[in-house]
This record gives C-alpha cells, sequence and structure tokens, in this order.
C-alpha cells in the first residue's frame, strides 16, 4: 500500500508532458564515480531517471536517443550568473538590482525572464539549472535573495526561491560606508541584531523557529525574516568577496554566528584553503580568473579550484564577477573554465562535480546524479564537455527532450545563403 501511494505521489509530481526516453549507447557520467559508465542506456520515466545499465533494455514505446558512445551528462549548472535578468546594456533589459532603500530583501524571482536570448543561448550550451544572484542593493552589505533558474522551455524559468542572503563585501564595493572594516561591522550588527531579537521571542533556544512556514496567503516577509533564517540555520549567508583577509573575516563570522557561509569568487581562496575547509565553507568561483580585475583580486591564479579541492574545499563553478560571461556566453564560458581548471591540476571529475553535483549541494538543492530516482536533467554531448568547441545534441530537462537551438542558430540558416 505504502509504495502504490509514493508511486502515485511520483505520477502526481511528474511533470507536464513527461515521456518515456531511452539514451542509448551512452558514456554516462553518473557522478558516484570518478569513470563514466560504457555503452550505458539511461531510461527516463516520469520526469526521473528510471535506470542507468551497460547495455540496458529500451522499454517499449520509448522514444530513443543515440549518443552514438559520446559522453552524457547531467544538465550542468551555473553556480552563479545573472541570465534571466540581464539581456543587454538597454535600461529595459537590466533587472538585476534594487533602488529601494527600505529593505535588504530584493527578490529577483519576479523578473526573471524566460524569453530572454541569452537563456535560449545557456541552454543550448547544456546549461539546465543556474543560480541567478542579484546585483548591489541600496542597503549596504546586502543585495537580496539569489534564485536558481531551471531553463526549462517557457517564459516560466524560476526553480528554487530563497536560496540564500547575498552579500557583498570589499573595496569600493559601498562607498556610502567607505572602509571594509565598516563592511564588517555593518554585517556582524545586523546579524547580531536578528539574533537578538529571535532570543527575546524565544529566551529559551534563540534557534528555535515555527518552521510551519507563514499562514495561509501570506508571503513569507522578506530581508529581516530572511536574516533571521541565517541565524536559524535554514538559509546561507552568501558573501562575495576576494581578498584574502576579507575571507578570513568571513570564516571568523561563521565560527561566531554559528552559520553557514558560501564563498562567492574568492580569487585569493587558495590563499585559506585549510582555513575554509575546516571551517566547511564552500566557494563558487570562476575558473578562469587568471589577472585580476582590482585590488581585491591580486593573488588570482588559474588553480585556485585544484589547491581548494585537495584542501578538502568544496568548490563550484560560475562566473560571478564575470567582466562579459557572467551573462553573455555563460554556458560556454562555464564549459570553458572547467577545462582551464583541468589543465591547471584539477581532476576531469571533480570539474565535472564542480558543475553538477557541487553547485546544487552548494545552494542547497541536491541532486546533479545520472543514478535512478534522480531528477532527469541531462545533457547529450558530440565530444567532451569541458571543450567549447563541443556541442550539446540533445538537452533534457525535467523528463522532456527541450530545444538546443539559440537565436543565433536562426540567424546563421537565415542569412546562410544570402550573397
Amino acid at each position: 500500500m505504502t509504495r502504490t501511494i509514493a508511486w502515485l505521489l511520483t505520477l502526481a509530481a511528474a511533470p507536464a508532458g513527461a515521456q518515456t526516453l531511452a539514451v542509448t549507447h551512452a558514456e554516462a557520467w553518473t557522478m558516484e564515480a570518478s569513470e563514466p559508465v560504457k555503452d550505458a542506456t539511461i531510461v527516463i520515466e516520469n520526469g526521473r531517471i528510471a535506470s542507468v545499465a551497460p547495455g540496458g533494455a529500451v522499454p517499449q514505446g520509448a522514444t530513443v536517443i543515440d549518443a552514438r558512445g559520446k559522453p552524457v551528462t547531467p544538465g550542468l549548472m551555473n553556480g552563479a550568473t545573472q541570465v534571466g535578468l540581464i539581456e543587454t546594456a538597454s535600461a529595459d533589459t537590466r533587472d538585476q538590482g534594487s533602488a529601494d532603500d527600505r529593505n535588504p530583501g530584493f527578490d529577483p524571482a519576479r523578473a526573471l525572464n524566460g524569453n530572454s536570448t541569452l537563456v535560449d543561448l545557456i541552454r543550448a550550451d547544456g546549461i539546465t539549472r543556474a543560480l541567478v544572484y542579484p546585483a548591489l542593493s541600496r542597503i549596504p552589505v546586502f543585495a537580496g535573495e539569489p534564485v536558481i533558474a531551471r531553463f526549462r522551455e517557457g517564459v516560466d524559468i524560476l526553480g528554487e526561491r530563497e536560496v540564500a542572503v547575498y552579500a557583498v563585501i570589499g573595496g569600493g564595493a559601498w562607498d556610502k560606508l567607505g572602509s571594509r572594516a565598516q563592511q564588517w561591522t555593518v554585517l556582524r550588527k545586523v546579524l547580531s541584531d536578528a539574533k537578538d531579537a529571535m532570543a527575546a521571542r524565544d529566551p529559551g533556544d534563540a534557534k528555535k523557529r515555527d518552521r510551519r512556514g507563514p499562514p495561509p496567503g501570506r508571503a513569507r516577509r522578506a530581508g529581516e525574516e530572511l536574516i533571521r533564517g541565517v541565524i536559524a540555520g535554514e538559509t546561507p549567508l552568501a558573501i562575495h568577496t576576494n581578498r584574502e583577509s576579507d575571507i578570513r573575516e568571513a570564516i571568523k563570522l561563521a565560527g561566531d554566528f554559528g552559520i553557514r557561509v558560501i564563498i562567492v569568487e574568492g580569487a585569493q581562496a587558495w590563499r585559506a584553503a585549510d582555513a575554509l575547509a575546516a571551517a566547511k565553507i564552500p566557494v563558487v568561483l570562476d575558473p578562469s580568473t587568471n589577472l585580476p580585475g582590482s585590488f581585491d583580486e591580486l593573488g588570482a591564479r588559474q588553480d585556485n579550484a585544484a589547491i581548494l579541492t585537495r584542501a578538502g574545499v568544496k568548490v563550484a563553478f560560475g562566473l560571478a564577477g564575470g567582466r562579459i560571461h557572467s551573462n553573455y556566453n555563460a554556458g560556454m564560458a562555464l564549459r570553458e573554465g572547467a577545462g582551464i581548471a583541468v589543465a591547471n591540476g584539477l581532476p576531469y571529475a571533480d570539474a565535472l562535480r564542480a558543475v553538477t553535483v557541487n553547485p546544487l549541494s552548494i545552494w542547497g538543492k541536491g541532486g546533479g546524479t545520472l543514478v535512478p530516482g534522480s531528477e532527469a536533467d541531462l545533457v547529450v554531448w558530440d565530444g567532451d564537455p569541458l571543450e567549447p568547441s563541443t556541442n550539446a545534441t540533445a538537452v533534457i530537462v525535467e523528463g522532456r527532450r527541450v530545444s538546443n537551438r539559440s537565436r543565433q542558430d536562426l540567424l546563421a540558416e537565415r542569412y546562410r545563403d544570402v550573397r
């Protein structure tokens, strides 16, 4: 009876239009091993992976995708981008930040544009999810709440909201505060005030919260309530910073308040690798960063990911802080960056983890594997996925094959024969 109920619930949760698919002759990277499963058949039913087996049988009536011996990976995830919030330099296509000085809870979910041409492009490059982070707000040191985008077809690309509270610390980040010492003071005061308020509400336990959520019909309060979630351990605090001294201050902050911290960008994180590992603080970095774009990035090096991984730090790849590729070509640049990390000492399987399971784990979603029961986001490639010249020949999101044609493809076809 219990199994029957579970099966019915699985059917009810299956995405609309779910179908049975079978990817055959795949070099399947399950992400549970450091080597792929050769000549695998991957069966997808009701939006989830049903089986992955060498030479496995194809279910009757399944739609077959022949991988022809090429790599198949979970759908990739960009761990820090602004795709869906920015289209061009035009002001009417830029929704990444808030000019409201009343509340630090800026929620970019309401502005995600699934019809952006950049969404088509990133999906064509095999990216099925991304952490979309907000730009600086008018409330130091907070930017708002990042969200997870799910690059399904259609205008609705929101996957998860209330993923974290996003703070930015660094030279020149907050002109009205001046010194980064004051930036840290402001952040500590906000956390202390939230902790004190929770303690006053429940003197016996400052971290005890009503986990039932808001009353029906009322959305969760932004800003202060989210910061209380950080103190309660429900929500991580993402700190976008680069300088070693700031990274070490973030480690101390995490210990003093007993909170979960994520370092984003972290150009000098390699200098604090052992301390980050001891504190169990993950890093979302751009593996292609080499030349510094500011004094905070002096010491940037392309073996940052390799050093951190050897020390035991969980690493994911994103493009936060990228001058161009945080939005444009955010799929190809992510894959190329992962390849650069491999060329600089990161094991290949760890580079794949940094764009599949690790970003999902760091941002609290989980998944990113090709194992029975996991969500069916996967990509069939025509070569090494960490080579920028490789193409995604099939992209599957939530168990459905989606288009991997971008506007660039359509324009190329339109003008191919024009003389």
